[in-house]
């Protein structure tokens, strides 16, 4: 009796402080949230390193076709153009299994180190490159720079974010990869070969020199025991709000002894219900992001201009929507914590078939020779939609959702696959859409692509559950179609009892918690 009269006090007492902190993320100081958004900005530094190397092919290869080349004695051709384009997809995957097998053991430090020394390398050789093999060589190292920053980095900002501002958090990435492709079309357009390759280093050189000074992810510590560092951390992104730590340590270490035994190799993406649906959602945004035209428009933006016979001068219109980028991005930012992510991507995915089915629709008119000079502007207006949509929603929220809906012990691994898919993605629709467009009419190519994001649009509706503000747990429990009972705040646990978990399988047993 003495016995249950205790544990009945210790809930009360437990519940006493889940009135006070049942909103702990909103407690955080403004301090604490400015520790955190620096710490997301430094690290998506990386994201507009990705981005200028990604769009550098863009402004420069008109200046390597021509007779006065800035690399060698003769003018690139169609078959170096199309490695240069490549290459950076091949040397991505294999940074994804990098990434995948390293992770664990090295930590986020070095692997930001791998990044500025991939990119700073990249432009080094795109500098003193004396022929087309150096530009080779650096295009690997673009695409090894991307492979690492888009696994890494949301995976980083998730655990170092809170809940309440972690979507926030991790819109950056895609915020800084569209600032760094529109600085890429910008300085390629103002700059010389070489003085734009000067410029491009300043970003890695400043990005490991912020980095240097963030704190490691407190679960990778976690993971290799270092509770001491792990709260070190907390400590400073929570701006020494003890309670607070207290509170997220526990949490974390019961992801953690959730998935004690637990391997993470590729048979257990299907181990149960819940990682098998995340690695369907994941796949699906990662690779509509592709199979949406997103890849298509990035590359071949003057092309489509260009045969659509736009009012707008081809080149003009590449950066009105490198800039229009940059808008839908910062709209995200904006927003995903008011909408949430399901919404936006719906909303998003509705956008660009819109866009696709009219710029489809003023194709196929101008196919059968309809004078559509009155509306000349219309390709500029729908691929304008399109750009604002994908870098509002599907752009910026695939990486942010996809690191929030693996459990803690698969999500590199789940990353890294659905990232593959990407890449493949992105392969397959950049090679297919000039010989589709050539066949049946570039209309045609539009429509694929309208019927492709419906997809991705139907998966989303029907399987992907809002994110927004809910723990991993939480969000990982409804994927596997379970129903959470309330959880009580534990009070502020002391270094020993974190290690031990005591208070939390106290407060476990009270309650009639499976533990």
């Amino acid at each position: 009796m003495k016995e249950s009269h205790s544990c009945q006090s210790s809930c009360r007492i437990m519940m006493d402080k889940s009135k006070v902190m049942s909103d702990y993320s909103k407690c955080s100081s403004g301090r604490s949230r400015w520790r955190q958004t620096a710490a997301a900005i430094i690290a998506n530094l990386s994201g507009i390193a990705g981005g200028m190397l990604s769009a550098w092919t863009a402004p420069i290869i008109p200046q390597l076709s021509k007779v006065t080349t800035p690399v060698g004695t003769e003018p690139i051709t169609e078959s170096e153009i199309s490695w240069l384009g490549s290459v950076t997809g091949l040397t991505s995957l294999i940074a994804l299994l990098f990434y995948a097998v390293a992770v664990k053991r090295i930590g986020n430090r070095i692997m930001a180190w791998a990044i500025a020394i991939s990119a700073a390398s990249s432009w080094l050789l795109i500098y003193f490159a004396e022929n087309f093999y150096y530009l080779v060589v650096a295009r690997g190292l673009a695409g090894f720079v991307c492979g690492i920053t888009f696994s890494m980095v949301p995976v980083y900002v998730c655990e170092i974010a809170d809940d309440s501002i972690r979507g926030q958090l991790g819109s950056f990435l895609s915020f800084g990869f569209n600032l760094g492709t529109l600085a890429s079309f910008i300085l390629g357009a103002k700059l010389s070969y070489h003085a734009f390759a000067l410029c491009g280093l300043v970003v890695p050189i400043a990005f490991i020199i912020g980095f240097i000074f963030l704190p490691e992810s407190p679960m990778h510590l976690l993971r290799r025991g270092r509770i001491d560092r792990a709260t070190s951390s907390l400590m400073w992104l929570r701006n020494n709000d003890k309670t607070t730590v207290d509170y997220e340590l526990m949490q974390l270490e019961r992801q953690l002894t959730n998935s004690i035994g637990k391997s993470a190799g590729l048979k257990d993406l299907f181990r149960d219900r819940g990682t098998f649906m995340a690695l369907i959602i994941s796949v699906t945004l990662f690779a509509g992001q592709h199979t949406s035209g997103y890849a298509i428009l990035f590359s071949y933006t003057t092309t489509i201009f260009e045969k659509a016979k736009c009012s707008v001068d081809p080149d003009l219109a590449s950066i009105i929507i490198a800039v229009i980028q940059i808008v839908g991005s910062w709209t995200s930012t904006l927003t995903i914590e008011r909408l949430g992510r399901r919404k936006l991507v719906i909303i998003a995915c509705m956008g660009m078939i819109i866009s696709h089915f009219g710029f489809g629709t003023f194709l196929a008119l101008q196919a059968h020779n309809y004078d559509l000079s009155s509306v000349s502007w219309l390709p500029l207006a729908t691929m304008s939609i399109f750009a604002l949509a994908f870098c509002a929603g599907l752009g910026p929220l695939t990486s942010t959702v996809a690191s929030e809906i693996f459990s803690a012990d698969i999500v590199s691994l789940g990353l890294s696959v659905s990232l593959s898919t990407e890449f493949i993605s992105n392969f397959l629709t950049t090679l297919v859409f000039p010989s589709m467009s050539a066949t049946f009419g570039m209309h045609v190519s539009f429509f694929v692509l309208a019927l492709f994001t419906g997809f991705t649009l139907v998966i989303t509706f029907f399987l992907l559950p809002e994110t927004k503000g809910r723990s991993k747990l939480d969000i990982f429990e409804e994927l596997n179609g379970k129903t959470r009972k309330p959880q009580f705040m534990a009070v502020p646990l002391n270094e020993e009892s974190v290690e031990k978990n005591e208070f939390m399988h106290q407060a476990i047993e009270c309650n009639g918690l499976p533990a």
